[in-house]
């Protein structure tokens, strides 16, 4: 587990660094803002933040103790804010089965950790509540990446707001973080977003793949593969009598 006490000279030194990597955007389907340092990311999406720290059991940890800590420095050394990310404010989960991420309820809490990336010049996540370190990151760079995915994100709303949840079977499950399921195939097949995806009450555009993984055998019961165009993977089934759709490492069953 690579964690380490912060420190204000390593903060220092860390800036200091030559080789340290800068803030880029890549634009839709899917903007983010992202860095990639060493063997850490750290993805800004429209509404989450995804993080893949140095090893997977700090991912565990993060997500086990519900709970992470978004500091912001001006320099090396001195702190000017903080936001922590908890149960209360916040859904912290495993994606794919590594990096954590961190769905903001309200936006104006989102919108504050993204105003002070812009503005300041480094960003430590931390755990909650003690000064031990799960990854550092300079913002060099961060406010024009910033302002870029926010004028993304704002050119994808209207599209976002035109979408109706869908009705049809509700899979219901998970496991510490329990969640509501529904889909429907709303355009053509060929078409890039020819599915929308609801998640408690929260609505995205998808894409339908009928086949499993290329040109592996789908396991019984296989229907489609719903790929969301927040990247998320949802599997559906229907096999005996039974319904359910596959999303992360959970199984969500009919509930309706």
């Amino acid at each position: 587990m690579k964690r380490h006490l912060v420190a204000g000279t390593v903060l220092t030194i860390m800036m200091s660094s030559p080789a340290m990597a800068e803030w880029n955007f890549s634009g839709p389907p899917n903007a983010n803002a992202f860095i990639q340092t060493g063997d850490m990311t750290l993805e800004l999406q429209c509404d989450r933040v995804r993080f893949a720290p140095a090893g997977y059991d700090d991912s565990q940890d993060i997500v086990s103790r519900q709970g992470l800590s978004f500091r912001f420095m001006k320099d090396g050394s001195t702190e000017v804010g903080a936001f922590q990310a908890g149960s209360v404010n916040a859904d912290i989960s495993l994606v794919d089965n590594y990096p954590v991420e961190v769905r903001f309820f309200d936006q104006g809490d989102y919108d504050f950790v993204l105003d002070q990336i812009a503005q300041n010049a480094v960003l430590n996540l931390s755990m909650a509540d003690q000064d031990v370190s799960y990854g550092i990151f300079t913002l060099k760079g961060s406010s024009a990446a910033v302002r870029s995915l926010r004028a993304a994100c704002g050119s994808n709303a209207s599209t976002s707001q035109s979408m109706e949840a869908p009705e049809g079977i509700v899979y219901c499950g998970g496991g510490a973080v329990q969640r509501v399921i529904e889909y429907a195939i709303v355009g053509q097949p060929g078409e890039q977003w020819d599915a929308i995806v609801t998640v408690n009450g929260e609505t995205v555009r998808a894409m339908t793949s009928y086949s499993f993984f290329g040109n592996s055998e789908p396991p019984a019961g296989f229907q489609v593969a719903l790929l969301g165009e927040d990247r998320s993977e949802f599997l559906v089934f229907s096999d005996g009598g039974r319904n359910w759709i596959e999303f992360g490492d959970y199984t969500y069953d009919q509930c309706n």
